[in-house]
């Protein structure tokens, strides 16, 4: 094998590395936009029923301390760490914390909603973000754990 068969192997195999990245890229981008499409239906509808928000609250990396936050909206989660608020942004809502952040409240930002609620994670517990938002519309109560419907329904 001569120089120029290695790179050209070389050139071939980093085209292909960059073909997949780009790929890859795009499909993430376009399962980002059908969540986003998601989450905007679920506001609309959440607001055409009257479902009713809540200030959301933050809480640290470690799970031990609350944080105020300038959000109003809906948890999407029983742990309360995930939420969309009133404009159609999600959030996560785990932040560093610290005293700053208990005397001050924390701003989390928006990030891109996934399709699929725990994906990856270690407890292999998933759902996918269209069933956890028709859940809250259908319980009226905007309150991931319960299990009650609203009365004025």
């Amino acid at each position: 094998m001569g120089e120029d068969d290695g790179r050209e192997w070389r050139e071939r195999q980093q085209r292909a590395v960059r073909a997949h990245a780009d790929a890859e890229a795009r499909r993430r981008a376009a399962e980002q936009e059908r969540a986003a499409e998601l989450v905007a239906w679920f506001v609309a509808e959440a607001t055409r029923r009257g479902l009713p928000t809540t200030r959301l609250v933050a809480r640290g990396y470690d799970g031990r301390g609350r944080y105020r936050t300038g959000l109003t909206g809906w948890y999407v989660d029983r742990a309360e760490t995930r939420a969309v608020d009133v404009a159609g942004r999600f959030h996560l809502l785990t932040v560093p914390g610290g005293l700053r952040a208990r005397l001050f409240g924390v701003e989390p930002q928006p990030s891109p909603p996934p399709l699929v609620i725990g994906a990856g994670g270690r407890d292999g517990e998933s759902i996918p973000l269209r069933t956890l938002l028709t859940r809250l519309l259908d319980d009226g109560t905007a309150e991931p754990g319960s299990t009650t419907r609203a009365a004025a329904r």
